[in-house]
């Protein structure tokens, strides 16, 4: 409920009947009182909102940055207090108001007083509203194509949380529609990556509901997708659900990158946050509508390098991939390997990560004594060149969503964020190791290359004899 304080203080002096179109103007009065009150005495704050603002997933949004004991009333019923006379009179005392206004909340007590005595009974809880889940409208066309991209609650990948839709119009402008999901899952293992958790989705609709809208929207239309993953996930969705499979024109962009931009294999691949670099893309990766307007935006670079080549529409997989809702395409020469992004809890490989191709030096970075006795190595110099969402604040609570891994040349690959404010690893237990294996000294130097999106490999330089 999003009045709590209305009906907990629809009472005495600041009650009124809102359909009572004839006590309007005594009622505008004891409501403004009973604003003005819970400003006073309940801490408060009221922010104004325009009309356009999507107040439910705002909503859903605050409720999920705060700690669950600060939204333990959060849909419980609330009960009509008994007017706390004395907190409205020092609101009154505060406010001013002169006879007419004090005239007309009196009068509204004695009609709550009325109105109390024919219901026979003393004010009683009202029923808590039934929100009905309702999906956002969808933009009216016409539309040459659409981009579709999801985001997942776990490795069940009709576990759908988060829809995002590019509908990209004859004038090439894109417009998005995107829709939180109510998955009904009580395992979350995704929300690291993209910031959804269950009390996000809290109220928002379930795939069953925001299907019928997509399947009225998208049938005869071309809909693309980065990976196969989008149409699996709908797919499994319909299947979990016992749902017709929507029978769309699907399509692939990672295929019309591939077509149009050939030098990336083995040199980045055409995964998004490859191309979001190799194209100058802006978009908050892990964001379905974000990712979706951008799989639109790579389809209409492609069409100014080259035309489209007519493409069979896309199969459904018949293999597995990894048990995640996002990954990275790097291509090698004749195959292709999925880098997923995993929590960061998941086990790495054994032995360490050997990459077939050379890497991409970022930067270098001389060690000091003081990086040697606290384990650390400064990237100030070359800091903007590593991903923004891999970067975080100065402590663990403010750890970034995503991480990179670092090839060290150890036993395995380190996952770690960076550290935003000091500029370094923010993991820091493979640093002593590192330095140990290779006797590194204050004046040594360290390089750092990327090898892969989100994937780095760091190598010790002796210092040069003077």
């Amino acid at each position: 409920m999003s009045h709590y304080f209305s009906q907990m203080y629809n009472t005495g002096r600041m009650w009124r009947d809102r359909k009572d179109a004839l006590t309007k103007a005594d009622g505008d009065i004891a409501k403004a009182l009973r604003n003005e009150f819970v400003v006073d005495h309940c801490r408060a704050v009221w922010l104004p909102l325009p009309d356009a603002v999507d107040i439910a997933r705002l909503e859903a949004e605050v409720l999920s940055l705060a700690p669950d004991h600060a939204i333990a009333w959060n849909r419980r019923r609330t009960q009509t207090y008994d007017e706390p006379t004395d907190l409205v009179e020092a609101t009154l005392s505060r406010l001013g108001w002169g006879a007419r206004e004090l005239a007309a909340i009196e009068r509204q007590r004695l009609r709550f007083l009325v109105a109390m005595a024919r219901s026979g009974a003393a004010p009683a809880p009202k029923p808590a509203p039934i929100r009905l889940a309702r999906v956002a409208p969808f933009p009216k066309g016409p539309f040459r194509f659409f981009a579709l991209d999801v985001e997942t609650a776990n490795t069940d990948r009709g576990s759908i949380c988060q829809i995002g839709m590019a509908c990209v119009r004859p004038d090439n402008s894109i417009e998005t529609w995107t829709t939180y999901v109510d998955p009904q899952v009580d395992r979350w293992v995704f929300t690291y990556l993209h910031g959804i958790s269950a009390r996000t989705v809290q109220g928002a609709p379930t795939f069953a509901e925001v299907l019928p809208v997509l399947q009225s929207a998208l049938q005869g239309t071309t809909v693309y997708q980065h990976s196969g993953f989008d149409r699996s996930a709908v797919a499994a969705a319909c299947g979990n659900r016992g749902l017709p499979i929507p029978q769309w024109d699907w399509r692939d962009s990672v295929h019309v990158a591939r077509a149009a931009w050939p030098e990336l294999r083995g040199n980045g691949g055409h995964g998004l946050a490859s191309l979001k670099q190799r194209l100058g893309l802006v978009f908050d990766h892990h964001d379905a509508g974000e990712d979706a307007r951008a799989a639109a935006e790579v389809v209409l670079r492609a069409e100014g390098v080259q035309p489209l080549r007519a493409e069979a529409p896309v199969q459904a997989a018949q293999n597995p991939i990894a048990d995640d809702d996002d990954f990275d395409l790097i291509e090698g020469d004749d195959h292709i390997v999925m880098a997923v992004s995993e929590p960061a809890a998941a086990p790495m490989p054994s032995g360490p990560i050997r990459h077939p191709h050379a890497g991409r030096h970022i930067g270098t970075t001389e060690i000091t004594q003081g990086n040697i006795d606290n384990n650390h190595i400064y990237l100030r110099s070359f800091f903007e060149k590593f991903p923004a969402d891999a970067i975080g604040g100065s402590n663990r609570a403010s750890a970034a969503r995503r991480e990179i891994a670092v090839d060290w040349g150890g036993g395995a690959a380190v996952m770690t964020d960076l550290d935003g404010a000091k500029r370094f690893f923010r993991k820091r237990s493979w640093i002593r190791e590192f330095f140990e294996a290779n006797g590194t000294r204050a004046g040594d130097m360290v390089t750092v290359e990327e090898v892969a999106p989100y994937s780095y490999r760091v190598a010790h330089q002796r210092r040069s004899p003077e």
